[in-house]
Order: C-alpha cells, then structure tokens, then sequence
C-alpha cells in the first residue's frame, strides 16, 4: 500500500492521509474510477480509528477529488481525468504540511504578494496592511537620503542608534504613550529580538527566573527560553497578568515580559489596578518590567491607556516598541527605553553586540517622522483597521454565528474567536492553513499546552466586505467538513 503515516509529526493522521492520496491522484499514481480500500480495511491496516479514516475521505469527496457508491465503497472521481498531472517520480514518504501548501497555494487565489514575493496568507497576524503603506513616498525619501547621504552613512553606525531618530521617537513617545524621556534613554535595535537580547544580556543572566504571560508571544517566549532564561507561565484574565498569581508563583522573579496595551495574543488591556500592583512588586522586588507595546497605536474604542512606563516613579520598566507594525516588518526597526542612570551599562553592551539597524534606513524613518508623514500615516491606518475588522466581524455574523463567537477587545491587529461548535482550535487551524488560511490556534501560545477552542484572525490585510464574505464562507465550508466527519465515527 502507498500510503504511510508518521506518528512523530505534528501533522494529524487524517491530513497525513489526505495529503498522500491527494499526492497520488495529482501523480497520477491514482487513477480516475480506482478502488481505494474500504475504511475498515484501511484503519486495520494503518492501526488508527476509522473516524480518522472517514474524515479524510470525507474531506477529498467535498473536493470532488473522490466520490462514495454506497456498498461498492469509495472510488477516485472521474473528474480527474480533466486534472493536469505530474507523472514525475515521486520520493517515498509524506509530503508535510508545508510543502502541500506550498504546492496547492497559486491555485487557492487567496494569498496576496507584494513586488519582493513575500506572500501575505489571508487572517495573517502580525502583518500591517501593506497594500496602503506608501511605498512611493518612501521610496522618494530613500531616493533623496542616499543621493545627499554623507560618509557617516557608510561606516558603522552609533551603537545607540542614529540622535535624530531617537529625538524623533523621544517626541513621539511624550505625545502619543505619556512616556517622558531624553533620547539618550533610547537604543535602536535591529528587531525584537534584538531588542530583547540587549536587555537580557545587560540585565540578566543563564538560569534567571521570569514571569511570562499565559498565553503569551510565543516568538519571545521560545527567544528567551534558548538564551537560558527560565521562564513561569502567569495566566491571563480579562484584566490581563494575574499579578497575585505572579507574586505566590515567582515572588523572587528577576523580570516580567507583559504586553499592557493590547495583550498578546488575546487583545485584553492591563487594568490599572493591576498595572499598580506589578509596578509595586517590581519596586519591592528590585525586579525588572519588560514593557513590550508591539501595537499601541491601534485602539479603536474609546481612549487608550498611556504606557505602563509613563506610571514607572522608581525606573523599574523597560519599554520595547517596534516599527514592524505601524511600517513594515522589513524594516527590522525597534527601540527600547531604559533607565537614564542604566545608559552607560547599556551602551557598553550594545557597543558589544553590534546588532543595529543600518545608518540609513534609521534616517530614511527618522525623515519620515520629523516631514509629518508618519503621524499621518498612523492616522489613515486606524481608520483602516476599524474598517477591515468591522468587515470581518460582519461576515462572521452572515457566515459563522453557528460556529464562531467574537470575542472583542478595543484595539489590536486581530480578533480572537472563541469556536461553538465542538471542533477543537488545533484541528480546525491546521486544516485551514493547509488550504492557504493562516488561521492560529490559542493552543500554540501555551507554554503549558492544553486543547483550547479559541481561534486568532488577523484582518488588517482583508481589503473590502466582498473578500471577508470569501474568507468566511470558505471557514465555514472548512468547519461543515469537520462536523460531518465527526458524525461518521
């Protein structure tokens, strides 16, 4: 028999399936009007429950790929026969995940690409809206920067990042998050991460305990975890890190990663009552706040809290921000603010490692700031975001108030969806990313894995009401495979 499964994977044994007879029909291995083996045959043979073999068939018949004639049992559909096939040799094995996705995704017509390749799946997270960036301004500002660029653009840049940008963004903080600070507390760095090994590496060392938000940001999470900090899962409510928990968990914890804004990946605000009570075991503790405001700047209800570092009286709070949100993630610009009598220890280690985001592009976003554009730019990018994700939420109700319940929160880049339906999150995202819908499951931001039924959308690449009513309709053709596979077992 053709077909093999791995158990040592993390792809379900029914995509597993699905994926290799899918593989067969396209290779033309399978031929139209073939016999596969009846489900009880199969799941004797492959040691695994019959559910599991009636989904995946299920899922290929809702393709048109097979087709049941009752007691005969399950054929491969004639409509084959009008499918191009790659009769190239095959290698043996599973095709993963990736790969099958890969393959399928230029027929899918959901994804979209910009000028450099890099394709944005639909419900994406993390992604800014790059179809409204304004890509010919900037390029006029590039344009400009390097033709008049002086030496000092071509040699190594300052540690602590190029003085205009960090003025710009020192004007920018006391306006627009309440956090009062000289540009000498400011550091450039080349991203998050590095952001975050700056930190660590003039604050902490190997073994140091933390506080790490349940769920939490898995990208910091795993970052941390591999430069050998220890890290202690404090669960998140509706009003964000439980702070009580914290303190019976860790009371000794050398730090805290919290996202106050917009908690990530849930969306929950930081009550001010907790905000309080971290900033007072911190200032017990002589413990460290790491403040990390990723999307600050999209609130769309009401007025936003400042910044947890503009309540900061005993310069216990590191405060991260990032330009891959509110720019474009290729830009690898983020900035820290420290405590101003931390300045020389922080730039000796950032002298160290070198990690800076090259001269010019620090200048080319630091024109963009002090000509105007970037406060406009934030402007039309929260109305943006109000419109998509009202777009979202709307085709949500047409299409999935049976499957789906919106759990909203007042500012941030996607929305969480809590699943009505019985199908678990994990099952229901992987078979959605495999048809090109980069759909998350909460279950991959736990560092204490368990099977949670909440989904995370992102919107702010979903252009009009047309394309929301598209995505949803095909989540619900997604989620009506699942349900009717399920009843078979």
């Amino acid at each position: 028999m053709f077909l093999k499964i791995d158990t040592n994977i993390n792809t379900p044994i029914y995509l597993q399936i699905y994926q290799r007879i899918h593989e067969g029909i396209k290779s033309g291995q399978l031929k139209a009007g073939q016999r596969l083996p009846a489900v009880r045959v199969l799941a004797s043979e492959l040691n695994v429950a019959r559910g599991t073999i009636e989904l995946a068939y299920q899922l290929l018949v809702s393709e048109g790929l097979l087709e049941t004639k009752g007691a005969k049992g399950t054929f491969i559909s004639q409509t084959i026969k009008n499918l191009p096939t790659n009769r190239s040799k095959e290698p043996e094995g599973l095709y993963l995940e990736q790969k099958a996705f890969n393959q399928t995704a230029p027929t899918n017509n959901c994804s979209k690409q910009n000028t450099n390749g890099y394709t944005v799946l639909p419900f994406q997270l993390g992604t800014p809206a790059l179809d409204a960036f304004p890509h010919k301004l900037w390029a006029r500002i590039s344009a400009r920067i390097l033709r008049d660029s002086h030496f000092d653009l071509l040699s190594y840049p300052d540690a602590q990042g190029l003085r205009q940008l960090r003025e710009g963004l020192a004007r920018y903080l006391m306006i627009s998050r309440g956090i009062h600070c000289s540009p000498e507390q400011i550091f450039i760095s080349f991203g998050h991460r590095a952001s975050l090994q700056l930190i660590a590496q003039s604050l902490f060392t190997a073994g140091d305990i933390g506080w790490f938000e349940e769920p939490g940001y898995h990208i910091a999470r795993d970052f941390l975890q591999q430069i050998g900090l220890k890290l202690i899962p404090i669960s998140v409510d509706g009003q964000g890190i439980n702070v009580k928990q914290g303190v019976e968990a860790a009371p000794a914890a050398k730090f805290a990663l919290v996202t106050p804004t917009h908690q990530s990946p849930t969306n929950v605000t930081l009550t001010l009552e907790r905000r309080l009570a971290l900033l007072e075991w911190a200032n017990q503790q002589g413990s460290w706040i790491i403040e990390d405001d990723y999307d600050g700047e999209f609130h769309y209800q009401g007025r936003p809290l400042p910044a947890l570092k503009s309540l900061d009286s005993e310069e216990r709070v590191i405060y991260c921000g990032t330009f891959s949100k509110v720019l474009y993630p290729a830009l690898r610009l983020s900035y820290i603010v420290v405590p101003p009598t931390y300045h020389d220890h922080f730039n000796s280690t950032a002298m160290i490692m070198g990690n800076q985001c090259p001269s010019w592009q620090q200048e080319i976003t630091s024109t963009f700031i002090q000509e105007g554009h970037f406060s406009r730019h934030l402007r039309k990018m929260r109305e943006l975001y109000r419109q998509r994700r009202s777009f979202l939420i709307e085709a949500i109700k047409i299409k999935l108030s049976d499957v789906f319940e919106v759990e909203l929160q007042a500012g941030g880049m996607h929305i969480v969806v809590k699943i009505i339906n019985g199908i678990p999150a994990i099952q229901f995202s992987q078979l959605a990313i495999y048809h090109g819908l980069k759909v998350e499951a909460l279950d991959d931001w736990l560092i204490n894995k368990k099977e949670s039924d909440c989904l995370l959308l992102g919107f702010t690449n979903i252009k009009d009401k047309q394309e929301s009513l598209m995505l949803c309709h095909k989540l619900n053709e997604i989620s009506h495979n699942l349900l009717s596979c399920e009843e078979l077992k």
